[in-house]
């Protein structure tokens, strides 16, 4: 590790950590100013959105583009079809993306970007709604708008006030407060978030089923309730999950055994070619349906400090779901 080591001492220490909690301070302030100014606005840019029939098209430059960039995520993640359109890009060819039904999200905090003007006759000429956020409502961009959102600051958390810092703070909260209204109106729930997220842990926790996880067919390790401790034995190290399912001949589960019950079996010292399994099983036991979600045999799992559950169809045996597998799946 080449790089130099400033030596700070602790007056540079607190000085810097003032620094940042006026930073921090400075927006804070900034988004609760912005909280007072919600106002019919804000309703109306929330039902032209609401409204579209195609694609929400964020748009934006620099770091109002950035910003944007995350905004149109975020409609997009919660079940508002939107992506973002650079605005430089826009000019020279992407503006073919927008089509009739859209609903155009400008973000320019000057309100006097090029890029974003040379936008608006297109904008017009498709008669697609525009929203802008932006500090000044008197502006060229905001001029043209249908509604204009006001994410001005006082001043930003830069300290020569140059860098956009809380005004960017303003424009991304801005953003999320039209995400979350849009998701709240529209009844989008954990469902339909998990199925925007598949490959997300959140969404394999939602949409992941216990047949999805489960040893099923050739690898559940079975036996009949008629057959002695070492049939068992053998099936469980041939199938390696550490327990079996005892079931009678409707494959409905009479109880289990595990590597646990071998232990405490063996401390008595048995014949293990003729004790019946059912002599050492733990009867009954607990088990898991199909169709719970996998999370739920998380739970069920840690709840009784066990490592595997049979799982249970209209009372028959289908399989085996373990601590191992829903690792492994990613669900844990």
């Amino acid at each position: 590790m080449n790089a130099h080591i400033f030596d700070l001492d602790d007056k540079d220490k607190e000085g810097i950590v003032a620094l940042a909690k006026a930073v921090i301070d400075t927006e804070l302030s900034a988004i609760t100013a912005l909280q007072d100014r919600l106002d019919q606005s804000f309703v109306d840019a929330v039902t032209l959105l609401l409204g579209c029939q195609g694609r929400i098209i964020v748009s934006g430059i620099g770091k109002s583009g950035l910003i944007g960039n995350k905004i149109a995520a975020t409609f997009a993640s919660t079940g508002s079809p939107a992506f973002f359109v650079h605005a430089a890009e826009a000019s020279h060819g992407d503006m073919g993306m927008m089509q009739s039904g859209d609903v155009v999200l400008a973000i320019s905090y000057s309100g006097t970007s090029d890029e974003l003007i040379k936008l608006v006759p297109g904008i017009k000429r498709l008669e697609l709604p525009l929203i802008v956020l932006s500090g000044d409502a008197k502006s060229p961009l905001a001029l043209a708008a249908d509604v204009v959102l006001d994410v001005s600051v006082e001043r930003e958390a830069c300290p020569l006030n140059l860098a956009p810092t809380a005004s960017t703070t303003c424009t991304l909260v801005t953003g999320d407060a039209l995400a979350v209204a849009l998701l709240h109106t529209r009844g989008f729930n954990s469902d339909d978030f998990a199925r925007s997220h598949p490959g997300g842990r959140l969404g394999r926790q939602l949409l992941l089923q216990v047949s999805d996880v489960m040893a099923a067919g050739d690898s559940t390790p079975l036996v009949k309730d008629d057959v002695p401790l070492s049939a068992a034995l053998i099936e469980i190290s041939k199938k390696g999950l550490g327990m079996v399912a005892v079931v009678d001949n409707q494959n409905t589960l009479l109880g289990i055994f595990t590597d646990g019950d071998l232990r405490r079996t063996l401390e008595r010292h048995v014949d293990i070619h003729s004790m019946p399994i059912t002599d050492v099983m733990t009867k009954g036991g607990h088990s898991i349906e199909p169709n719970a979600l996998a999370v739920a045999a998380v739970t069920k799992l840690q709840e009784h400090q066990i490592t595997s559950l049979p799982v249970v169809d209209n009372n028959r045996v289908v399989g085996i779901i373990t601590m191992h597998g829903l690792l492994a799946a990613g669900v844990v």
